[in-house]
């Protein structure tokens, strides 16, 4: 279970700067925090969320990793507008018996949005090629 507290390091923005966040709910398969010190007309929230259907070996489970963040507007600097941004992972744990291959799925997505080619450093930037895809509209 994460902490309450997110705050070492945890979650860095574009800069590569640490965003520190607080649990504000938890439910059964949910919790939401909150960016510490976010302006309220502003929220700034992460989202963790987990869906089973299903059974035996057909059995899967969704989980959702999300952030949404509210700014204003940069063309009419008065409107907010909310960004998200989410991964979901549809694991079928009904037929594996371990999460081996999941594993190797989150991996190879984190790598395609956070690298370039065969680097081995994390580009908070914006420039990973899959992170570059989403921001640009390029395929």
């Amino acid at each position: 279970m994460l902490s309450n507290t997110l705050n070492t390091n945890e979650i860095k923005n574009a800069a590569g700067t640490e965003v520190e966040f607080s649990r504000l709910s938890t439910s059964a398969r949910s919790t939401e925090f909150a960016q510490i010190g976010e302006t309220p007309a502003l929220p700034h929230r992460l989202t963790i969320s987990h869906l089973e259907s299903k059974t035996g070996l057909q059995k899967r489970r969704r989980s959702l990793v999300r952030f949404d963040k509210t700014v204003v507007s940069t063309v009419d600097l008065v409107t907010p507008v909310t960004i998200s941004a989410y991964a979901v992972l549809d694991f079928p744990v009904g037929a594996m018996a371990a999460i081996t291959e999941g594993t190797n799925t989150v991996a190879e997505l984190m790598s395609f949005m956070a690298s370039l080619g065969a680097s081995t450093t994390i580009l908070y930037d914006g420039t990973g090629n899959g992170a570059n895809a989403l921001l640009s509209g390029g395929l």
